[in-house]
């Protein structure tokens, strides 16, 4: 049993891989573009708070799936740097630690999320300020988080870039994954400066969706080719 639990590992870590990366991008989406999208207005602090209050269920669920969401991406970290390694395991460590970096940086960010709950909750200690400084001081907190979350932009590029070298290098998956990897991660360190990555998000968005849904779509369908997985992993000593 254990020999069969071995010989099939690496396309079910791959399969494995892929569903947990199907469920990062889904959850992104729904906390950052309907949570976030609908009851955050920017600029307007007054109908931010307003929308807070009036929807602190959802809220609340939007700062959870945030939290899954980083969850699942340190699961990924973790499980791809073990599916690399046989094209580069000092690459592939480093990738890991820089993927770990910016999952730390990010889900630190999501405090400054869910502090706007706090801050508008009508504790007797927040009496001293005003409605509208309060209000206030909840859209800066969401300005934090957004700036926070771009931060980790640039190490999830930096993971990528490496990581489709990775793809690149191995024997085992389509190098036009990895293209598409250093692509989107080309993409994402464009938030080096935040307002050219802002400008251009909406193209960079599309870039690394394409590339997502595309490496996701293979991990689930063919996961590796274990054959030439098992043959680099010997020949790099791995295994």
């Amino acid at each position: 049993m254990m020999e069969r639990i071995a010989e099939t590992s690496p396309r079910l870590e791959a399969r494995i891989s892929g569903g947990l990366y199907l469920l990062t991008i889904l959850t992104g989406i729904f906390a950052q573009g309907f949570v976030s999208g609908s009851l955050v207005v920017d600029g307007d602090a007054a109908a931010t708070a307003t929308n807070i209050l009036m929807h602190k269920s959802l809220f609340q669920l939007g700062f959870a799936v945030y939290l899954i969401e980083m969850a699942c991406q340190i699961a990924i970290t973790a499980l791809f740097y073990n599916l690399l390694k046989p094209a580069g395991r000092s690459v592939s460590l480093v990738a890991a630690f820089l993927g770990f970096a910016g999952s730390v940086i990010k889900t630190f960010s999501r405090l400054f999320f869910i502090a706007p709950l706090f801050i508008l909750g009508g504790a007797h200690y927040l009496s001293v300020f005003s409605a509208e400084q309060l209000q206030a001081l909840a859209l800066l907190f969401f300005k934090v988080n957004d700036h926070g979350a771009a931060i980790a932009l640039v190490f999830f590029g930096f993971y990528a870039l490496l990581t489709g070298y990775l793809i690149v290098r191995s024997t085992f998956l389509p190098r036009i994954l990895g293209v598409l990897s250093i692509l989107g991660g080309l993409g994402w360190m464009s938030f080096l400066y935040q307002p050219l990555g802002y400008r251009l998000f909406p193209y960079i968005s599309a870039l690394g969706i394409l590339g997502a849904a595309s490496l996701i779509l293979w991990l689930l369908v063919f996961g590796v080719n274990e054959q030439r997985w098992k043959e680099q992993a010997s020949t790099a000593g791995d295994r």
